[in-house]
């Protein structure tokens, strides 16, 4: 029911679907930026729902309880379980812990919003890019562009060297707009 009603309201409100062949990946990070509007998830779960990608996203294994564990799983989230392993031992890191998804899984995309917030930030968080390369698996980038209405993946990144793939990463950003682009920054870092 969520999924036809998200497709529902992006077709609505004028949306395009514009993807780059991503036929044959299977598993992926996958950035949605610029992330500057409640309106986003909404939009980016009708674009995933039309490109035939089931959109995941993580959230704390907390929110996986009453009243809100049947929510998340229809929006698609996956809880995060950071405890240790045994009694005495570290909590496991939140890279670790989301690289740990893609094992037995055939297929799953993870969304994340690099930028961390709806606020303006000149630094992203790169968990995402430590994600990926732990799991072994492409960065896709995903877009939400609101000047043009257009929603898709644009760029394939198989991580290899944090700085330079980064750099390509906000090279690729550098002209979508998100609905409130005042709130959007690239990472100034590697700019």
């Amino acid at each position: 029911m969520v999924s036809w009603f998200f497709r529902f309201i992006f077709k609505l409100k004028g949306w395009k679907l514009k993807t780059d062949s991503i036929k044959g990946i299977n598993k992926s990070i996958t950035i949605a930026a610029p992330h500057t509007s409640n309106w986003d998830l909404p939009l980016a779960k009708a674009a995933f729902d039309l490109m035939g990608l089931p959109l995941k996203f993580t959230v704390k294994q907390e929110w996986f309880r009453f009243p809100f564990k049947r929510i998340m799983r229809n929006l698609g989230g996956i809880p995060i379980d950071r405890s240790p392993k045994e009694p005495g031992q570290p909590r496991t890191s939140t890279v670790e812990a989301m690289a740990n998804l893609f094992k037995g899984r055939d297929v799953l995309h993870v969304m994340v919003t690099p930028e961390g917030t709806r606020s303006l930030r000149t630094e992203w968080k790169t968990g995402f890019w430590y994600t990926a390369k732990m799991a072994g698996v492409p960065i896709l980038c995903g877009y939400l562009d609101y000047s043009k209405k257009i929603a898709g993946i644009g760029k394939i990144i198989y991580p290899t060297d944090l700085e330079s793939d980064m750099r390509e990463i906000m090279q690729y950003y550098k002209d979508i707009k998100g609905k409130f682009p005042q709130k959007f920054s690239l990472d100034q870092r590697y700019i």
